[in-house]
């Protein structure tokens, strides 16, 4: 009979120097094997369990919403009747919004790439490694670069009178001053869950904040040539 092993917790990577390991993963890390060649690779079953499940969820909620509504569609389309205003499908009505305002290389083109490229790459930024809140640290620089970006920001969306885009800014700059002269030792449970955002957050809550918005009002507020009009008058 073998003697009994002992088994010692400790930080370590090397799969081959330590074969049998106990890893602790916090929520703040990740799990790295940092080894040439490996017959096996660690994964997350969890993560892919949970994402089967809410694929399978929304397909159900989608059958469910084709069965009780009809789909919002017009007549046969024809060439020698152009309706007006003609709107493009709700998914993309904020472009389309963006649109009378910008020209189409501008809405079309760069500010959505922009936007996508800054949500992919500021995650890797140092000021957000580790997702902690944007104003925990260096809090008076960081403020002071905030004030500058908001207030260029709202003068672009004045000077091309895009005034629907305003609002959403303006709501979202309230939010992240809020959140700058908190601490996670707030006494509000709601300034404590803003002060813990990191920058990849606000950004991205802006960006979704001004596409609710600018979809709603392609939807709702443009009539014929895209003129501003109420959705409760004919």
């Amino acid at each position: 009979m073998s003697e009994p092993k002992d088994f010692i917790a400790g930080v370590d990577s090397d799969q081959r120097r330590s074969p049998t390991r106990v890893v602790f993963v916090t929520r703040r890390t990740s799990a790295q094997v940092k080894v040439t060649h490996e017959d096996e690779v660690q994964t997350f079953p969890e993560v892919l369990f949970r994402a089967a499940l809410i694929i399978e969820l929304l397909a159900v909620v989608l059958v469910v919403f084709s069965l009780l509504f009809n789909a919002p569609l017009e007549g046969i389309a024809d060439a020698s009747h152009t309706p007006n205003p003609a709107k493009a499908p709700w998914y993309f009505l904020g472009l389309q919004e963006l649109l009378h305002y910008f020209p189409p290389v501008v809405a079309g083109v760069l500010v959505p790439t922009l936007l996508i490229l800054a949500l992919v790459v500021i995650p890797y930024f140092d000021v957000n490694i580790e997702a902690t809140g944007l104003f925990l640290v260096h809090r008076q620089k960081r403020l002071r670069i905030f004030y500058v970006a908001a207030v260029s920001l709202l003068l672009f969306l004045m000077l091309f009178h895009v005034y629907v885009a305003v609002v959403p800014t303006v709501i979202v700059a309230i939010a992240i001053v809020i959140a700058a002269n908190s601490t996670l030792e707030s006494p509000h449970r709601f300034r404590r869950y803003l002060a813990s955002k990191p920058l990849a957050y606000w950004i991205m809550t802006w960006f979704l904040f001004e596409l609710i918005v600018l979809t709603a009002v392609g939807t709702f507020f443009r009539g014929p040539g895209w003129s501003w009009v109420l959705p409760w008058r004919s």
